[in-house]
């Protein structure tokens, strides 16, 4: 048996073998439709970003999740930081993060963040970053000193935060938030709660839904969001359902988008949703109340953010 050296990276197999619930690698894959169309993009933009990440010894989730989108961020200029290093406590079946054990936080990582966005000369930018189960807080209080570090340079930015669960412990990340809140306070619900234990071993669809309650009620003039990923198994009904939870949780703006397997050692791809359904979901959850809906085939979490920020329709 090959030994695993816990500090490296492991992606794709070594990451989901030891899940609770095992994947049989893909054979064959469902065809994509025509409405999956990513556009091939390449420039010098592109090339000069990911240069500049590297001389400040940041990661990208755009990069690190094989995100659909990244040719067509990087060449407007943005990206989603992934801070906190690039390797996750969790082993969800969806995700193409590597997964391993974290090594320590740097403690120059929010002054260099904040460099990047100021020579981006970024107007928004969404932060996230990888489960850091191993910090008492989450990593809540790197998130707050990344937001203090690039409101001293860059005060005009809109800061976006999109943060893990923190483990269920609300009151310590929630308190150390509190010393520099975000302008808008983002957490996936990701998948429906049957499909949790298989897609997101280790989190809890309650710990999602009462972290965005409890900040949105410490933060009420602070927009919260959350998203789903569509295909991996989930009923309309189910969707629809966890749309009314999340409204019930104080959830303002909603993003919905396609599940794309990353590997065939990942959750397969259960269907396709079509552009039709995605339309109809977005019409189902304005009318219970959210403010924004980003719905559509290749929507995440952060694409266009800025957009559905000033309120416009993202598809």
């Amino acid at each position: 048996m090959t030994t695993i050296n816990p500090y490296d990276k492991q992606k794709g197999q070594a990451k989901l073998a030891r899940i609770p619930i095992k994947i049989e690698p893909s054979e064959h894959f469902l065809p994509k439709p025509d409405w999956i169309r990513i556009r091939a993009t390449h420039s010098e933009v592109v090339g000069d970003l990911k240069k500049l990440l590297r001389s400040h010894n940041l990661h990208t989730v755009c990069e690190e999740a094989s995100c659909p989108n990244l040719n067509e961020c990087f060449s407007h200029g943005t990206a989603t930081f992934m801070i906190m290093g690039d390797k996750c406590t969790r082993r969800c079946t969806f995700c193409d993060v590597g997964h391993g054990r974290p090594d320590p936080l740097n403690p120059d990582e929010p002054v260099n963040l904040a460099k990047a966005i100021q020579a981006m000369a970024l107007k928004y930018v969404v932060i996230t970053s990888v489960d850091r189960d191993d910090l008492r807080d989450g990593g809540a209080a790197h998130f707050a000193e990344c937001i203090t570090a690039t409101r001293k340079l860059t005060p005009k930015t809109t800061i976006e935060i999109l943060v893990p669960d923190f483990r269920g412990r609300m009151e310590i990340a929630l308190d150390n938030l509190s010393k520099a809140p975000p302008d808008i306070f983002n957490h996936n619900v990701e998948t429906v709660p049957r499909l949790y234990k298989a897609v997101r071993p280790g989190s809890d669809y309650l710990w999602s839904l009462q972290l965005i309650q409890s900040f949105k009620a410490r933060f009420p003039h602070i927009p919260t969001k959350s998203g789903l990923m569509l295909g991996l198994g989930e009923t309309d009904e189910e969707v629809k359902a966890v749309l009314v939870d999340m409204r019930k949780y104080d959830c303002d703006r909603l993003t919905l988008g396609q599940y794309l397997q990353p590997s065939k050692y990942h959750s397969p791809v259960d269907r396709f949703v079509s552009p039709k359904t995605f339309e109809e979901f977005a019409d189902f959850a304005k009318s219970i109340g959210f403010n924004n809906v980003a719905s559509g085939p290749l929507v995440r979490s952060s694409y266009h953010a800025d957009l559905q920020a000033a309120g416009k329709a993202i598809t």
